[in-house]
């Protein structure tokens, strides 16, 4: 076939296909759409008549090497409501023209690996397969209510500023991936609202150079892969893990609903669509330069199956999401600034690991009862672990909450205790019962008053012999009570005085009890002091 020399449309193509040459020569769109809304569909069964069939070696011709503009006009390709037949191949080919189809079918895959487009936009297309590794834009690679029927390959590819992807269905591949970008690159926004995919969505190693919005989506794994898989996940500011907001009526986003939000929480005709995950997700290693935000969440995990947040770094992390059924809330390893969370957004007792998990502060989204808090370590250490106490104790020291931090120490000891042979546990509960540890000095002075008014009263019964008849003070049971009671103070009375029998033993008692609860107090006070 030879193409005339005036730019026309090469011999042998059909009626649609040279009208779509000229479209292009003018770049004006070129709609071959049908008034009736079922055979305007392109997800619906209705076959299309040949009037609105193309043939994708005339489209890929049209773009690695087409005919110039007409004068004072821009090429481009752009076609609403055409069935492209055939398997459009564009791998490694540099294409310059603007490109939009909307509302188009393809009958075979989409190979476009390793190609160079300025900007790309397939708009409510429905695509077998697109095959799309190491595909670089100039602009925006644009994919908003596409349906795709065995799986998206963009391993590698380079997007110049934004790939959106919003309200595409995606089902997997024969591997059981439904969004295969590992290595993806996005300059800016990589923008995924109310998407619906049937296999594991991987971002292994994908870098975002703004936000990385999941709002309202719905993510469910094929066989025995995870939901969303991305380790090293590096996002310069927010990834948005909380909902969307869609019209009842058409199920078009938006950030907030029309009209704003009633005093219910609702507008009317709008909605509010969670992000959802049936299956594991693993975000290990991940770089957030702003915060991971799980406001609403669900999770929907079966019993070995993981939400993995191991290692992930980012100055706040929003925990508001459902509590799991099943499966575990992993944080091992994790590092953020501020945590924000709710009671009932955690697992309970084996379904949290946080070991080595570190946060400076702590701000609740509701009421957060220290009680509560405690239960939440208690889930994250099935077996005594001192370190999650110690972290909590040292966030609560920070902002002031001193009264609770000791509570958390005391909390700790009292798991440790239970790790402990026979006799190490009833010397624990003795501690307990009686000083608290020593995290309660005052319960402590109060058996040292308690003690030293029981001495007082027995030794006032007492009318006991000096050692040196020439040398004592005068008898006074209070002070020889206190004297014996507070060891490192000399009040005059110990050492000038012969006990015998029973007083002796009860002498012996208050000193042995002295110096273990007089130990207690001065380690409370020094703790304080060091606080101050």
């Amino acid at each position: 076939m030879t193409e005339p020399l005036d730019g026309g449309p090469p011999d042998g193509v059909s009626p649609a296909e040279a009208a779509m040459w000229n479209a292009f020569r003018d770049g004006s769109t070129f709609d071959l759409s049908d008034t009736d809304p079922l055979q305007n569909n392109p997800f619906s069964p209705f076959p299309w008549g040949p009037e609105r069939i193309v043939r994708a070696w005339v489209v890929a011709r049209l773009l690695l090497n087409g005919p110039e503009a007409r004068p004072g006009r821009v090429a481009a390709l752009k076609l609403r409501g055409l069935q492209i037949t055939g398997t459009l191949k564009l791998a490694g080919g540099s294409i310059a023209p603007y490109v939009e189809l909307n509302g188009c079918r393809f009958e075979s895959e989409l190979l476009m690996p390793e190609a160079h487009f300025a900007t790309l936009r397939l708009i409510s297309c429905a695509v077998p397969r697109i095959e799309a590794a190491r595909l670089r834009t100039e602009g925006d690679l644009h994919l908003p209510r596409c349906r795709v029927e065995h799986g998206i390959r963009l391993t590698d590819a380079q997007i110049g500023t934004d790939l959106l992807i919003n309200q595409i269905h995606v089902r997997p591949d024969r591997r059981g991936r439904a969004i295969t970008a590992d290595g993806l690159s996005v300059a800016q926004d990589l923008q995924a609202e109310l998407i619906e995919t049937y296999g594991e969505v991987s971002l292994r190693g994908a870098k975002v150079g703004v936000s990385l919005s999941l709002r309202g989506s719905r993510l469910r794994a094929a066989g025995d892969r995870r939901a969303l898989n991305a380790p090293q996940l590096s996002v310069e500011r927010t990834l948005y893990l909380n909902g969307a907001w869609v019209s009842e009526a058409t199920g078009n986003q938006g950030a907030t609903p029309p009209f704003g939000i009633n005093a219910g929480g609702l507008a009317r005709g709008s909605r509010l669509q969670n992000f959802e995950c049936h299956g594991g997700a693993r975000l290990d290693d991940g770089r957030f330069g702003d915060s991971v935000d799980l406001d609403g969440a669900r999770f929907v995990l079966g019993p070995r199956e993981e939400l993995s947040l191991r290692r992930i770094t980012a100055p706040e992390l929003r925990f508001h999401a459902e509590r799991p059924e099943e499966g575990r809330v992993v944080l091992n390893g994790a590092k953020v600034v501020t945590l924000i969370d709710r009671a009932s957004s955690w697992p309970g007792p084996g379904g949290l690991a946080m070991g080595g998990f570190v946060y400076e502060n702590l701000v609740p989204h509701e009421e957060f009862p220290l009680s509560r808090r405690l239960e939440w370590v208690a889930s994250a250490t099935p077996e005594y672990s001192p370190e999650p106490y110690e972290r909590l104790a040292t966030v609560l020291r920070n902002s002031g909450e001193d009264a609770d931090a000791r509570e958390v120490l005391l909390a700790k000891q009292r798991r440790r205790r239970e790790t402990l042979p026979l006799a190490a546990k009833l010397w624990g509960y003795l501690q307990d019962w009686t000083v608290a540890y020593g995290y309660r000095p005052g319960r402590a002075a109060l058996w040292m008053a308690v003690l030293w008014a029981a001495g007082t009263f027995a030794f006032a019964a007492v009318e006991p012999e000096p050692m040196k008849k020439e040398e004592h003070p005068v008898w006074n049971p209070a002070l020889y009570a206190l004297d014996l009671l507070v060891p490192v103070i000399n009040l005059g009375q110990d050492g000038y005085w012969r006990l015998d029998g029973r007083w002796q033993w009860a002498a012996a008692v208050l000193v042995l009890l002295g110096w273990i609860l007089a130990t207690t107090v001065a380690a409370g006070a020094s703790r304080l002091l060091r606080r101050g």
